[in-house]
């Protein structure tokens, strides 16, 4: 995984978590949700980078 990608998906959580921060001080209930799904989707793909660098190592590339 290039690391270029991986702070793509670093910062797609940041982002959701701001959403979510602001979703909640606004009372808007769906850009909280939105927040939540976007951190939920970023740390899926950031759970397939560190498979993916685990297989990597594991094989000695």
């Amino acid at each position: 995984m290039s690391m270029g990608d991986k702070i793509k998906h670093a910062a797609e959580e940041v982002g959701g978590k701001v959403k979510e921060t602001a979703g909640r001080a606004t009372n808007n209930e769906d850009l909280q949700a939105e927040g939540q799904a976007d951190q939920a989707s970023a740390n899926v793909k950031q759970a397939g980078d560190k498979v993916e660098d685990a297989a990597k190592d594991a094989l000695g590339r």
